[in-house]
């Protein structure tokens, strides 16, 4: 028998869930890294090597699997020789590096 599933209901998107806004953190921290590193035309070796991390730990930064905690931040910017900057959204955007001021 074939046929529609009319009573199934997609769950209610809630933009202010705090496991949404966690991955949308990850992923923006981990896009900010991805974009400082291929600026600098680093490889993920001599990031890891810079951080004094594995590499495996920076490519799960990189895809987003890594929460990013204030210390976390701090060391990162220092590996990448930049200044973390956030804004007060969740997106993509919300979270990148800036070369040091001069």
């Amino acid at each position: 028998m074939a046929g529609y599933h009319t009573r199934w209901a997609r769950p209610e998107v809630r933009p202010d869930d705090p496991e949404r806004i966690a991955i949308q953190e990850a992923l923006a921290f981990g896009k900010a890294v991805y974009d400082r590193r291929t600026s600098l035309h680093l490889t993920v070796e001599e990031l890891a090597q810079r951080a004094g991390m594995a590499v495996d730990e920076i490519e799960c930064l990189e895809e987003g699997g890594t929460t990013p905690t204030v210390a976390l931040l701090r060391h990162m910017a220092a590996a990448l020789d930049a200044d973390v900057r956030l804004t007060s959204g969740h997106d993509l955007g919300s979270v990148w590096f800036e070369t040091h001021a001069a």
